[in-house]
């Protein structure tokens, strides 16, 4: 299997992170999205919505990184992906927060206070990251609510639901998401970290 990836993006991590945790093997093609890579005619004949991680494996084509994850975990037995219809339902529900709950708190806040200075897209907007701080608090809470009394987001152990809400995380400093009340989200993530899968596919800044 081929996998078309950009390294620093979270959701080409998340992907690689369950291969890494399953023992796949999978050829990483590197997309530099800095470069434009994603939307050039032989990308999007695979994508054509100029986005990665896309997953090759023969004749079938894959794109949208949670899709991947589950596909990747239907490989083998495991437990990122146990096989119980309600456990499934569960971190298939978490995965889909995590698109349109998750990211969307997140993502302006990586723009605006990462990604703008090293693409040199300019200066982060002020009033833009004030009403994202907002959103992220609200919803970084629930995250926080729902890991008070537990160590992962769907039984008692890591699931495809941890490593796809972890991976923008990964740049929680550097962005400045303000997390700092939100204990028991801190603590999930730190046992997310310590993963060797989470640190084998650790992006390398520069």
């Amino acid at each position: 299997m081929k996998a078309y990836v950009f390294p620093l993006s979270p959701n080409a991590r998340k992907v690689m992170a369950v291969a890494a945790h399953l023992d796949l093997p999978l050829d990483y093609q590197v997309v530099d999205l800095t470069k434009g890579e994603s939307r050039t005619p032989e990308f999007l004949k695979l994508n054509p919505n100029g986005k990665m991680p896309v997953l090759v494996d023969g004749d079938f084509v894959l794109w949208e990184s949670n899709a991947i994850m589950q596909y990747l975990a239907s490989q083998k037995p495991n437990g990122l992906w146990p096989d119980d219809a309600q456990v499934r339902a569960d971190i298939c529900r978490w995965q889909c927060w995590q698109l349109s709950e998750w990211m969307p708190a997140c993502g302006p806040l990586l723009w605006e206070n990462l990604l703008k200075a090293m693409l040199q897209q300019g200066s982060p907007d002020g009033k833009v990251v004030q009403n994202a701080e907002a959103n992220f608090l609200r919803t970084a809470s629930i995250l926080d609510q729902h890991l008070a009394q537990r160590d992962y987001l769907v039984g008692d152990d890591v699931t495809l639901a941890d490593l796809a809400m972890a991976a923008p995380l990964e740049y929680a400093a550097a962005a400045k998401m303000p997390w700092a009340s939100h204990e028991h989200l801190q603590r999930w993530y730190a046992r997310i970290d310590a993963l060797p899968a989470w640190q084998k596919t650790k992006p390398r800044m520069g």
